[in-house]
């Protein structure tokens, strides 16, 4: 077992068993950060929690930073040491947001039931790669870049349209049919088993699979800005936009990059229409016009049917 998987029982990235679109999206915005952010929304129980946490394990060789729901302004940004002050000194005490820079990630699990005013605060870091602190005292500003992952079950509440649009992309978890939820409870039993093994085989091949996945998004990062977006495929997106009444113009955008980090991801050279068609349902799920007055998440045959003849015929 690697040092970053010693103590901490999370199932290996490689062996969670389907939800395809949810690892996509993960690895997507891990390629290009500058999508700014999935947001994961599924009921209790489908591998939403697990899935980040093994991600995390995988890229960065630490769990995520995780944001409790009950942060504060100042847990979450920072501000002055507690038992400093008490002792007459002014040092300031690092947030939540400068340790997932650190870390690499920061996770807020049930994302709808967090303040939007926190929520508004991370979101505006992400897209700007800035922390502007002004208040009590403190005025600062810094750098800071990673990655973000919200989790959220829809039957417990929904995000402001505002705050919806602010996450780059949106998955919806899948059910599993009979086949995958008896090798998620096979996966399951053989891996708690294999963690009372001194030596584990199985271990030592998830990690190899879990290896030889992070050189691959590796190598995607190095060459994402090398991939070439052809015009054409730029109005494709356009086009797509206009077809599914995208509110506002940042779907299209967040759409284009998501397709170059697929085609990197592929070792394309430059975006295709399939690449695209691949990420539409991810990048304008939460921007409809019947999302954001509290419709489903779902992207369905009818969403489909709006955009596929645009890539039939590209």
């Amino acid at each position: 077992m690697s040092r970053a998987s010693e103590g901490v029982r999370i199932l290996p990235y490689s062996r969670v068993v389907g939800q395809d679109d949810l690892k996509l999206a993960l690895e997507l915005n891990y390629v290009a950060p500058t999508i700014g952010g999935v947001l994961m929304a599924g009921a209790r129980g489908t591998a939403k929690s697990t899935l980040v946490r093994a991600f995390a394990l995988m890229v960065h060789e630490e769990l995520p930073v995780t944001l409790p729901i009950n942060a504060t302004d100042d847990r979450v940004v920072g501000g002055w040491e507690l038992d400093a002050l008490m002792r007459g000194e002014a040092r300031p005490q690092p947030g939540l947001l400068e340790e997932a820079a650190e870390k690499g990630l920061l996770y807020i699990d049930e994302v709808n039931l967090l303040d939007d005013h926190l929520v508004n605060i991370i979101l505006d870091v992400v897209s700007t790669g800035v922390l502007s602190v002004q208040r009590e005292g403190l005025a600062t500003a810094k750098q800071l870049s990673f990655g973000l992952v919200g989790t959220m079950n829809p039957e417990e509440g929904g995000l402001r349209p505002q705050l919806l649009d602010r996450f780059g992309l949106m998955v919806a978890a899948s059910q599993l049919d009979t086949e995958a939820r008896h090798r998620t409870i096979r996966t399951v039993l053989d891996f708690e088993e294999e963690l009372t093994r001194k030596e584990s085989a199985w271990l030592e091949d998830a990690e190899r699979d879990d290896t030889a996945r992070r050189e691959r998004l590796e190598r995607a990062k190095e060459r994402v800005s090398r991939t070439q977006v052809p015009d054409e495929v730029v109005r494709l997106c356009a086009q797509a936009a206009e077809r599914v009444a995208a509110v506002g113009q940042r779907g299209e955008i967040v759409a284009t990059l998501a397709a170059r980090a697929l085609a990197a991801l592929e070792d394309a050279d430059a975006v295709g229409p399939g690449h695209l068609f691949r990420v539409l349902p991810m990048a304008f799920r939460h921007r409809r016009p019947e999302t954001a007055h509290g419709g489903t998440f779902e992207w369905g045959r009818e969403d489909e049917s709006r955009v596929k003849d645009l890539f039939d015929a590209a």
